[in-house]
């Protein structure tokens, strides 16, 4: 598999981190050059982990695997996106939000793990193909770190403009995606 393949492959899965960041950003007051970078950290360090664990599982496990992964991203997503519709909703006082705000690591783990759940299918399909493992997670762990970091930006530009409602597109963005997943891996979708 040559790099311009394995580059497409990186852009197609880093787009469910991409979105994903647009919404961190959303929700920024002030961007935060280190809380970008963490998030890019998280999503393309999971990028990158999750289809070298898919190549150590190789064939094995595909078969446990593939068929929950789909509902594990939707309930992640769904969960994620609902708590912030109810935040959008349900107001504190502006003083709750302050803007040195620390990320929540535990719902950035959570985002990183259901965004990248599909490396882990990619990973053991590299496992079938032979793809040399280390340049191929390396290269799909830059570009979604890059977009990510893109991603946080753009958000943030809207997000500080168009707080509330930005807030809830992006809880349903969220849950659009983990619909999507799920609905793809039913088939029900193209």
């Amino acid at each position: 598999m040559g790099i311009v393949e394995l580059a497409l492959i990186g852009v197609g899965l880093s787009m469910d981190a991409f979105a994903v960041s647009i919404c961190k950003g959303l929700g920024m007051k002030r961007l935060r050059m280190d809380q970008a970078l963490l998030i890019a950290l998280f999503f393309g360090g999971f990028q990158a982990l999750m289809p070298l664990l898919g190549w150590f599982l190789g064939s094995g496990f595909q078969s446990f695997i593939e068929p929950v992964d789909h509902w594990i991203a939707f309930a992640l997503l769904a969960f994620i996106g609902a708590k912030m519709l109810w935040d959008a909703f349900h107001d504190e006082e502006e003083d709750a939000v302050a803007e040195n705000a620390r990320l929540d690591l535990k719902e950035l783990v959570m985002f990183a793990i259901a965004t990248s759940i599909d490396a882990l299918a990619v990973g053991i399909s590299f496992a079938f193909l032979q793809v040399d493992i280390v340049p191929a997670v390396a290269l799909i762990g830059i570009i979604t770190f890059a977009l990510s970091l893109v991603g946080v930006a753009v958000g943030h530009v809207f997000g500080s403009r168009f707080e509330k409602p930005a807030t809830i597109i992006g809880g349903i963005v969220l849950i659009a995606i983990g619909l999507k997943i799920l609905l793809e891996h039913l088939g029900l979708l193209a």
